[in-house]
């Protein structure tokens, strides 16, 4: 293993990236404490910045092995994953920190001979099921897909996923990066309707980061009509570790060397040469894609439960969604909610008083004949429905607030159909309901619920 007391230098280059937390505004005080995260991924080793948290490392293969502390060519993925979110910086003097600094982690490899298989990702999730109390397991944290290709509904990986979460797991899936191709819908268990699938934007870090754009990650309608993702983060330019042992990490360290060379222009030369290839410091290198943006969420997922630890999933999934901002003139369908935002998330989650009452978080559902609405919003003055159901006459769908703060609305349920539908809050404010991933494109710009009784 790497000393983590390195002598070499851990300078600034022209084009370096500014630490993720930084970068995107993080609450500074949370680091993810008694908080554990399992990673699955197509590898992992042993790195210095996350070494000493490890609880346990597990092969989804069913072989007994121990964690590497040379990687191989396929523990680069999932090396780097974990790192992103919950990496210590030792290698960097403490620079290149996670969000989840403290946070402890469960690594469980999926992939062998250079692919991922659905039955992997299963066994993967099962291990996890059987395990998360022994580990304290809060958060999963996927960036990757399955090749079966099944529809959601008949995912086996949905199926476990959504298991996952009924038990308090919070399940945070990379939705992929096919945004810009023909096919650019996600794979499970991105299309797990209760995972927290992540999209991507990126920004222009070198420019001050005032210009904010979509990345070209997957996105769309799943066969149950729950548009994914409903978040996006982070998914350009993240600074991550280069693997200890490799020729590319060796040459990352002969190139900070060089910087320093008498020659100018072996000094220009190698500045450019860390440019070119991304290196960020010595033991550091930017990296791109969704596989990145969901451990950045899942790391402040971990500050979440640090702060208010009665969170259900239910609750992470709407406090994120509440707080997210979305990018006013981009595809709604592509950046779900909009963009994270840590700080606001955090600060949520501290203020939260009812996060453990999932009916509080939860769609709309028929309870003896009855159609059954909650929302949560603690400021809110007044709540009330429109759609179809009601002729979208929002008097005939007034919420009644809760002595907790949640709101509550029973009314007659409709025949079977579908039917669209939005909230109106404080009588000014036409909202999607963020508990319900069921939407459509309204006629009117933005997206409408859409409530099927059958």
């Amino acid at each position: 293993m790497i000393d983590s007391e390195s002598a070499h230098s851990h300078d600034w280059w022209t084009g370096s990236v500014l630490p993720t937390g930084l970068r995107i505004g993080a609450d500074r005080m949370a680091a993810g404490r008694g908080v554990t995260i399992a990673f699955l991924d197509s590898g992992f080793a042993a790195h210095p910045d996350v070494a000493d948290r490890i609880l346990a490392f597990h092969d989804a293969a069913g072989a007994e092995v121990e964690l590497p502390d040379t990687p191989a060519a396929s523990d680069w993925h999932g090396t780097q994953t974990c790192v992103v979110a919950a990496g210590d910086g030792s290698l960097s003097n403490g620079l290149y920190r996670g969000i989840a600094s403290e946070a402890r982690l469960v690594l469980v490899r999926v992939g062998h001979d250079g692919r991922i298989r659905d039955e992997d990702i299963a066994r993967g999730l099962e291990w996890v099921l059987e395990n998360r109390e022994r580990y304290g397991v809060r958060i999963v944290s996927i960036s990757l897909g399955g090749d079966a290709g099944l529809p959601p509904g008949e995912s086996p990986v949905n199926g476990l996923a959504e298991e996952a979460v009924s038990q308090g797991l919070t399940v945070v899936v990379a939705a992929g990066n096919s945004g810009c191709a023909a096919e650019h819908g996600s794979l499970p268990p991105a299309t797990a309707p209760s995972a927290i699938t992540v999209g991507g934007y990126q920004d222009d870090s070198e420019a001050g980061r005032d210009k904010l754009e979509l990345y070209c990650s997957s996105y769309g309608l799943t066969s149950d009509e729950i548009v994914k993702p409903e978040i996006i983060a982070l998914a350009r330019g993240v600074a991550a570790p280069i693997l200890p042992g490799t020729d590319q990490y060796q040459r990352a360290e002969e190139l900070v060397r060089l910087t320093s060379d008498p020659d100018p222009s072996v000094r220009a030369a190698a500045q450019e040469a860390i440019r070119m290839e991304k290196i960020v410091a010595t033991h550091y290198q930017h990296v791109d894609g969704t596989s990145f943006a969901a451990p950045i969420v899942s790391s402040v997922v971990a500050q979440m439960l640090e702060v208010n630890p009665d969170l259900s999933p239910a609750a992470v999934k709407r406090l994120l969604i509440e707080t997210a901002e979305r990018i006013g003139d981009a595809s709604l369908g592509r950046q779900g909610y909009g963009i994270l935002r840590p700080a606001a998330a955090v600060d949520a989650a501290r203020r939260e008083k009812h996060g453990a009452d999932t009916l509080a978080y939860g769609p709309p559902r028929v309870e003896n004949g009855r159609l059954v609405f909650t929302y949560h919003d603690d400021s809110a003055r007044r709540v009330s429905v429109t759609g179809e159901f009601n002729g979208w006459n929002p008097s005939q769908g007034q919420f009644s607030r809760g002595a907790d703060g949640t709101w509550r609305l029973e009314i007659a349920a409709p025949g079977p159909g579908r039917y669209r539908y939005k909230l109106l809050v404080d009588d000014t404010r036409y909202i999607e309901d963020p508990s319900h991933g069921v939407k459509e494109p309204g006629p009117f710009g933005g997206y409408d619920s859409v409530l099927v009784v059958r």
